[in-house]
């Protein structure tokens, strides 16, 4: 039995739990060996407007980054720009600046007889470009000025796919001679003209497989073909000409023994926008100053930038 003293002391007791219970954990007065509860975090904002202090900012964790594979295509782009630098002659650009100074007045026998002026102008597009074919075929160890004669003979008898299917092989030849191997282009004129009427309908292939494929057609043929018959730039048409002078520049990482191979040497280097301009070029540089025997480098502005001039 408690005394009213005592009673009242737990009831005063009782009722200050209730209230600490109803309060939450951590609501009791301080000082009784409990810690305070931290405020929420909409109570600390609170706390900070109503006491105008500062509040302090946790600090944002540091980003992770993560690295993933890229794809295909990104390792690809990647992969140009670690490429290694490609091979080029030592000078080449100063060289060919100077071949076109060289080159300037455009008087070679290549320049107003080669290729682009054997055909007929004003023929249908297919007939012209039988033409362009028919004279490429004609020009191989030939010089420029035997093979336009050999067209314009051609040409006035009317030059088509019909009227060479029609000519027989003794008129064909006494109309081309004297062009080199002639017997030969006479078989061989006659042989692609029956393919192009069978397969082509009297047109000409419109790429490098399907002309190198037709009998006496080569690769330097086939695109010069393709640049003045069709207007594309296949690749670097390499005759006897620009395989000298590539080889005499050092135009060719080591020394090339066939224009085919000088071809796929000048490709790996040479800017592609030059690829059109290169025949011609070096093709009448090569029949006026570079001469296959007792070249003219007194006369040549690239006689102390040649390797070969050097050894002359």
């Amino acid at each position: 039995i408690c005394s009213p003293q005592e009673s009242g002391m737990n009831a005063l007791s009782a009722r200050m739990l209730t209230r600490n219970r109803s309060l939450g954990p951590g609501a009791g007065p301080r000082g009784c060996g409990e810690e305070p509860a931290p405020p929420r975090k909409g109570e600390a904002a609170a706390e900070a407007r109503k006491s105008h202090s500062p509040v302090k900012h946790r600090r944002k964790a540091q980003r992770l980054c993560v690295a993933y594979e890229g794809s295909d295509s990104e390792k690809g782009e990647k992969a140009k720009s670690l490429k290694v630098p490609v091979w080029e002659p030592q000078d080449w650009q100063q060289q060919l600046v100077n071949i076109r100074a060289m080159r300037s007045k455009k008087d070679a026998p290549v320049d107003h007889l080669g290729v682009e002026h054997c055909y007929d102008s004003s023929a249908p597009p297919k007939v012209r470009r039988y033409q362009v074919l028919l004279s490429l075929m004609l020009s191989s160890q030939t010089k420029d000025q035997v093979t336009a004669g050999a067209m314009q003979r051609l040409r006035a008898q009317g030059l088509t796919v019909d009227s060479i299917l029609q000519t027989d092989d003794a008129t064909l030849g006494k109309l081309i001679y004297p062009v080199g191997f002639w017997r030969s282009k006479v078989k061989y004129i006659k042989q692609t003209s029956t393919i192009l009427q069978q397969r082509y309908g009297g047109d000409i292939p419109a790429s490098v497989a399907e002309l190198v494929a037709l009998p006496g057609v080569g690769p330097k043929m086939a695109h010069l073909a393709m640049a003045v018959a069709w207007g594309t730039v296949s690749g670097i048409a390499v005759d006897t000409h620009v395989h000298r002078i590539a080889n005499r520049l050092r135009w060719t990482k080591t020394a090339t023994k066939s224009p085919e191979e000088t071809r796929a040497a000048l490709e790996e280097w040479l800017p592609r926008e030059l690829w059109h301009e290169i025949n011609g070029l070096l093709v009448g540089f090569g029949q006026q100053t570079c001469l296959p025997v007792r070249p003219r480098c007194q006369a040549c502005l690239n006689q102390a930038l040649c390797p070969a001039a050097q050894g002359l």
